[in-house]
């Protein structure tokens, strides 16, 4: 059997470049390394759709209400087609990769039920994620705290070896291979295989604040941000009080850190120059020193060229809504039948087949 590659992505808003060079550039290239499963994990965001709604409902009324709050279904399924939409654009090929909504592989849950029976509670207890969310102020639910075991379930319903994660999703692939072997010690079988967690070389992406990059803290660049908005994002990332015409550190700058991230060596080792020496090229700029306010604007045109491209791809694809549907109905057709097969090991294991 050729090596199985799983992974998911939440659809809990706009992604972002941190989605980008932390998964999804990751899981495109992977395309051709095995056989890949994929899914837009809406069981998942259940968890916190509410905060969602929540959320959309303080904005409009901040914004006295000029903007229509949508109800949590609605929210869930915007998000679900606009990853859809990102994955495709960005070169998801649903030729290569089973592309599909998590909910639309029922057997999943019944694999989580399943596994919940012979997962020790120590072991849920343990998990950092459920601290952090709800420290986070995301309902302390009973869904949020076994959210371990569904994603094992994911992970294990395709009898998965390899796992692309970020760092701090490693635990949970560690309690996965626990909850795997609990399953296959307990019934004597050697049901599901240990799947192995592969992380990017790409460090955590910094976001427009300094911060880690995330939706939860508002400092994100949207992959598919264009125009005014997207220039208004790049040109408010924050940067230190280094005046114009004094040298500044790359190593230690906001900017600096995301341009690297689509820049060569050579464009980074240019940009730590001008830094270093203001003046470098001042007659260029019309004898004016290099300041923060150039890198943000060299940053602006690395993004505008690496995304440009996907941009027109996706409005030709939103344009074509039936096809975005049948292309998640297919990646889950052959997801289900390969978790069937899953499945029809379990329940004999387990004594609820013959």
């Amino acid at each position: 059997m050729a090596k199985r590659i799983l992974s998911g992505v939440q659809p809990s808003g706009k992604l972002h470049l941190g989605n980008y060079f932390g998964a999804i550039r990751q899981h495109i290239a992977l395309q051709d390394e095995g056989e890949c499963f994929y899914f837009i994990a809406d069981f998942h965001a259940l968890t916190t759709l509410k905060d969602a709604e929540e959320k959309e409902i303080k904005d409009a009324h901040d914004s006295s209400g000029k903007m229509k709050p949508r109800k949590a279904s609605a929210i869930l399924r915007d998000n679900v087609r606009d990853v859809a939409l990102d994955y495709l654009a960005l070169g998801l090929d649903p030729a290569k990769a089973a592309f599909f909504r998590q909910s639309d592989v029922p057997e999943v849950t019944e694999l989580a039920w399943i596994l919940s029976t012979v997962t020790g509670m120590g072991l849920l207890e343990r998990a950092h994620s459920f601290k952090d969310k709800t420290d986070r102020g995301i309902a302390a639910s009973v869904g949020l705290f076994t959210y371990p075991v569904l994603m094992a379930a994911d992970i294990l319903i395709y009898r998965s070896n390899v796992v692309p994660v970020g760092k701090d999703q490693v635990q949970h692939l560690e309690m996965t291979r626990d909850m795997a072997g609990y399953f296959n010690n307990a019934f004597g079988v050697e049901v599901f295989p240990m799947p192995a967690e592969r992380l990017d070389a790409v460090p955590s992406v910094l976001g427009t604040d300094g911060k880690k990059m995330s939706k939860s803290y508002g400092n994100t660049i949207d992959i598919f941000a264009e125009g005014n908005a997207l220039k208004k994002t790049v040109m408010a990332i924050v940067t230190d009080s280094t005046p114009v015409e004094s040298p500044k550190d790359a190593t230690t700058c906001n900017v600096a850190a995301l341009y690297a991230l689509f820049a060569d060596d050579a464009e980074k080792a240019k940009l730590a120059s001008l830094y270093a020496n203001p003046m470098e090229d001042a007659e260029a700029r019309q004898g004016r020193p290099f300041g923060y306010g150039d890198s943000k604007k060299m940053l602006l045109e690395k993004i505008n060229a690496t995304f440009g491209p996907f941009r027109e791809k996706r409005k030709e694809l939103a344009a074509r809504p039936d096809y975005v549907e049948q292309m998640l109905a297919d990646g889950a057709k052959r997801a289900r039948a390969e978790a069937r097969k899953t499945m029809e090991l379990v329940r004999r294991a387990t004594g609820l087949s013959g």
